[in-house]
């Protein structure tokens, strides 16, 4: 089982945004020149048989590597999904943020999962339809009943002092709530499961991981905050394909596919406005 810091992946997002953010200038120029050696990426994927589907391997719930040491997580439920409706075998590419945009470019990969749409991006590369929601949350016990903002009142808070998480709670925390302010997401969350305060802020992923660990602290999302969907990035110019992937995630919704992994991996539904 990974024994990472719960907070591991959520610090592991915000670094590998940074770290993307920081190679797009170099590949904006490379992934905007068309290549007349370059052939349709559905017409390769049909003749070898194989997508390429570029994943994090150290993002649970996301995807890790479970106890018989095979790829695991929404992720890699949704890879298969696609490869299912491609007629393709799938083969996982593992990624790092500093690599990925690299890979895609590069076709390394035929496409990556887990990307955050930004006007940076939308430089680069394509996006499919949302797939999956990424957002940050209030998370307490079942027993305290917090619907929305107004219900923080009178209510400890914990987070990560100076984090996304940190800015958007104090937002809209009304008169009288606590803010209790941490150096770390690990101390934000040791805080709320040993009892130190009533809630806490983390990302969805950090908070699914929390639920399936921790289930005698009895924790629930209460509402959501800042949200940042993720989508299937693709190369530019890849028309074909993004319809198909696009019509593969709208399918799955459809027919309850998409929510059944939701709930499997996040413990909460698909949001209705993904």
């Amino acid at each position: 089982m990974n024994q990472r810091p719960v907070a591991h992946s959520q610090t592991r997002r915000v670094f590998a945004t940074l770290a993307a953010t920081l190679a797009f200038t170099a590949l904006g120029a490379l992934c905007a020149l068309p290549s007349a050696a370059h052939a349709d990426a559905l017409d390769n994927i049909a003749k070898s048989g194989t997508v390429r589907i570029g994943v994090f391997e150290d993002y649970p719930p996301f995807g890790s590597i479970g106890p018989d040491m095979k790829p695991m997580g929404y992720d890699i439920d949704v890879a298969n999904l696609i490869g299912k409706a491609l007629n393709a075998k799938v083969e996982l590419v593992q990624v790092t943020g500093d690599n990925r945009m690299a890979y895609l470019a590069d076709h390394k990969a035929d496409m990556l999962l887990s990307v955050g749409q930004t006007p940076e991006r939308e430089k680069v590369i394509d996006f499919s339809q949302p797939y999956a929601p990424y957002y940050l949350a209030v998370f307490g016990p079942k027993s305290l009943p917090v619907k929305n903002a107004a219900d923080l009142a009178g209510k400890s808070i914990s987070v990560a002092r100076g984090t996304l998480e940190d800015l958007s709670v104090t937002k809209i925390a009304p008169p009288g709530a606590n803010i209790k302010r941490f150096d770390d997401p690990n101390g934000a969350i040791s805080a709320f499961l040993s009892g130190q305060v009533q809630l806490m802020v983390v990302g969805n992923d950090v908070g699914a991981t929390i639920l399936a660990r921790h289930p005698a602290n009895d924790p629930e999302q209460k509402f959501s905050l800042f949200s940042s969907p993720d989508h299937v990035g693709l190369n530019r110019n890849e028309p074909r394909l993004k319809q198909k992937v696009d019509e593969t995630i709208a399918k799955a919704r459809q027919d309850g596919t998409m929510n059944a992994i939701s709930q499997k991996w996040l413990r909460a539904p698909l949001p209705a406005d993904l």
